[in-house]
C-alpha cells in the first residue's frame, strides 16, 4: 500500500460536467503513472463508473453508491476506497462525490483517521455550470459552502457566454483562481496542489477489505435489478437489464420528455451499439458511444418521490420485443 497518494476531489452539483472534467484529465495520464477514480452516487445503482468506463489498464475504477460520501463515510466507503487502493496501487487518486453532497465536510473526513498519512489530499477542484449561473440558478448551499476553500473553480459550459457575464459570475464568486471551459476540459497540470511528500510503501493501513455489492446476476434476463430511495436531497430509482435485452433509443427519449426529472444518465445497449446519455434538469443531451457492455443501467433522480412500479412498466415499453 502506498503511502502519501495525491488526491484530487472534483466536487461540484448535478449536471456541472464533474464527469466530463475527470474522462478530460483521464486521456492525460502519463504512461508512467497508475491512477484510481472513485465515484460517489446518489443512486443506488452505480452507474458513473460505466460512463467512465475505459479500456485502459492504467485506470482503476470504484464506485460507492446510495448517498453522498460524506453521509455514508462509514463502512461503505471505508470498504470502497480500501478496495480500490489495494486493488489499484495508485500513484494518483481522483474522487467525485455525488452532486447532492457535502464536498466541504468531505474534504475533512479524507484528512482524518484512517486515511491520514494514506493519503496526501490536495485543494478540490470545484466544478460549476456556467450557463446555469449566467440564468440566476442559486447553487445547492452545501456546495456553496466548499466554494471558499476550493483550489480551483472550472466554471465549465462556458463557451457561449458574453464577457459581461462572465463579470457578473466572477462578482459572485470568492476570490481564488478560476478556470473557464466547455466539455471539460482542463489541463491536467493546472490541478491545485501542494507540496507532495515523500513516498513510500506502508503495511498499517487499516481499512476494511470486505464489500458487499449489487450483484449483476438475473435469475431471469428479461426482468431487472431495480432499486429506489427516498432521501431529504431527492429520490431516486435505477435499473440494471441484462446485457442481451435492447432499447430503443427514439423510445427512451420520449420516455424522458414525459417527466419532471432532475438527473437521467443512462449506459444502454441499443441495435447501433452500446450509447450513454448523461442529462440535468429535463435537458437531454447527445447520445455518446460507450465502451461498456457489462449491463444496461439507468438512473433517475427526482425532486418528490414517484411510482417505481409505473416508471418500470413504461420503461419496459423502451425494449425492443426481440431483445433477449
Amino acid at each position: 500500500m502506498l503511502q502519501n497518494i495525491p488526491t484530487h476531489v472534483i466536487a461540484g452539483p448535478l449536471g456541472a460536467g464533474k464527469t466530463s472534467l475527470i474522462r478530460q484529465l483521464m486521456a492525460q495520464r502519463p504512461v508512467d503513472e497508475r491512477w484510481a477514480v472513485l465515484i460517489n452516487e446518489f443512486g443506488q445503482i452505480g452507474l458513473d463508473a460505466a460512463l467512465l468506463a475505459t479500456d485502459d489498464d492504467g485506470i482503476a475504477l470504484g464506485e460507492v453508491a446510495g448517498g453522498c460520501l460524506c453521509c455514508v463515510n462509514g463502512a461503505p466507503f471505508q470498504v470502497g476506497l480500501g478496495r480500490l487502493l489495494r486493488k489499484a496501487t495508485p500513484d494518483r487518486l481522483f474522487i467525485e462525490p455525488s452532486g447532492l453532497g457535502h464536498p466541504a465536510t468531505l474534504m475533512q473526513q479524507l484528512q482524518d483517521a484512517p486515511w491520514r498519512g494514506v493519503l496526501a489530499v490536495q485543494p478540490a477542484v470545484m466544478v460549476l455550470d456556467a450557463q446555469a449561473l449566467a440564468c440566476g440558478k442559486d447553487l445547492p448551499a452545501s456546495q456553496q459552502e466548499a466554494l471558499a476553500d476550493a483550489g480551483m473553480i472550472v466554471l465549465n459550459k462556458a463557451e457561449h457566454l458574453e464577457a459581461s457575464q462572465r463579470l457578473w459570475i466572477e462578482s459572485k464568486l470568492p476570490t481564488g483562481p478560476l478556470y473557464w471551459t466547455d466539455y471539460g476540459r482542463f489541463p491536467l497540470q493546472d490541478l491545485p496542489h501542494q507540496h507532495r511528500q515523500p513516498r513510500s510503501t506502508v503495511d498499517n493501513f487499516t481499512g476494511e477489505s470486505k464489500a458487499s455489492s449489487i450483484q449483476a446476476v438475473w435469475a431471469d434476463p428479461a426482468e431487472p435489478i431495480c432499486l429506489w430511495q427516498d432521501k431529504p436531497e431527492g429520490w431516486s430509482i435505477g435499473w440494471r437489464w441484462h446485457p442481451s435485452r435492447q432499447f430503443a433509443v427514439d423510445k427512451l427519449e420520449k420516455w424522458l420528455a414525459t417527466m419532471d426529472w432532475k438527473r437521467a444518465k443512462f449506459v444502454v445497449h441499443s441495435p447501433s451499439g452500446w450509447v450513454s446519455i448523461n442529462a440535468v434538469d429535463n435537458h437531454q443531451g447527445a447520445w455518446k458511444p460507450s465502451e461498456w457492455r457489462r449491463d444496461s443501467r439507468l438512473e433517475l433522480i427526482f425532486k418528490t418521490p414517484q411510482d417505481p412500479a409505473s416508471l418500470q412498466k413504461s420503461l419496459r415499453a423502451c425494449l425492443l420485443a426481440n431483445g433477449g
